[in-house]
């Protein structure tokens, strides 16, 4: 059973301040909606924040690392020792997202959520109930009190980062098979074949892709989880990073912390948050659509708009952190325009 924390229910969107907000936008020094969805972003972010003055200055990343037993069946195009090479890359700097965070001015965790590490690493949190996940093709990936654990792991995660007052949140991710791990996921989670969902991860071709597919397919009919509860469906096919994700996704909404989701994977996590506790949904905000086929659908079962679609396919939080701009941007706009009466602009007839 997962903790009960994972079910309490997550703050009410201010109706307050998004009214202030709408009504403070009708007033700026443009015509109304010229920003297009920018207004809107200020506007559901200082519902969400509670606040006149929507903020994301302050949006530490956190990355999860997990490995899984899947890849032994050979669904990636990788081998599994990049999992924890591209962890030390994260803790060292080299990685896409150690630039971004540092070009961005945001804080980078690095957390062995469930790698093959036997040891700790410098640069990187070790909180794991064990090193990868099992062969979900012939046994459950994940034994219950496992999953309790990474979700536990994923709320540690969080309550770290609210020592810096965090705006937002991002959360990213590495794990050598985790597009396989994930599409199983979304495969039980919306009731769809893998054929549908499963894409070509870091470069599988086009029988690659069929194979993972098969993989998947038989899986999911192994663990009788098509449609299952979230719970279940972690449990038969799930991962141990994707897992911290998802409690930290729940936890970040109950401390009133909106997330910038990120890619695939990050989304997977996202709707099984959404399953298990349906009130976390508003502070969901999606940067970007991947090019990973079943991103998409994802995101249409989430009934979110992603803010940019640049055909991204890396992981690791760079897709939300390259967005992140745009949400700074938005928040500027918001706080910082000139109203109609303060620039002595005449706005539109009543």
């Amino acid at each position: 059973m997962l903790p009960e924390w994972v079910y309490q229910k997550c703050p009410d969107i201010s109706a307050v301040h998004r009214a202030a907000a709408i009504a403070r936008q009708a007033q700026l020094t443009k015509p109304t909606g010229a920003l297009g969805r920018l207004e809107h972003l200020a506007i559901e972010l200082a519902g969400l924040q509670a606040t006149e003055q929507p903020r994301a200055g302050r949006v530490p990343i956190i990355i999860f690392a997990g490995d899984h037993g899947i890849v032994a069946q050979g669904v990636s195009a990788y081998p599994q020792e990049v999992t924890i090479a591209m962890m030390a890359n994260f803790a060292s700097g080299g990685a896409a997202i150690s630039v971004l965070a540092r070009e961005l001015g945001s804080g980078l965790e690095v957390i062995d959520a469930g790698t093959l590490a036997q040891e700790e690493m410098a640069g990187a949190v070790t909180d794991k109930p064990r090193n990868g996940t099992r062969d979900f093709s012939v046994e459950a990936a994940l034994e219950p009190a496992e999953l309790a654990f990474a979700f536990e792991a994923g709320q540690r995660a969080v309550v770290r980062a609210e020592a810096s007052q965090p705006d937002l949140l991002i959360f990213g991710e590495m794990g050598i098979g985790n597009t396989t791990t994930s599409a199983a996921i979304a495969a039980g989670l919306l009731g769809v074949s893998a054929e549908e969902i499963a894409g070509s991860g870091t470069g599988v071709d086009a029988a690659g892709r069929a194979h993972k597919a098969r993989v998947i397919d038989a899986a999911i009919e192994r663990h009788g989880v098509a449609g299952a509860s979230a719970e279940k469906i972690l449990c038969g096919v799930g991962g141990l990073e994707i897992a911290a994700i998802c409690g930290a996704i729940i936890a970040a909404a109950q401390a009133r912390i909106p997330i910038l989701i990120d890619g695939f994977i990050v989304s997977v996590a996202a709707l099984a948050a959404v399953r298990l506790n349906p009130s976390c949904q508003p502070f969901l905000l999606p940067s970007h659509q991947s090019a990973e086929q079943g991103h998409r659908l994802v995101l249409r079962a989430l009934n979110v708009q992603p803010l940019i679609s640049l055909d991204l396919r890396l992981g690791e939080g760079s897709g939300a952190a390259i967005a992140l701009p745009l949400v700074r941007l938005a928040c500027s706009l918001h706080n910082g325009m000139a109203t109609f009466a303060q620039a002595n602009v005449p706005d539109r007839p009543a």
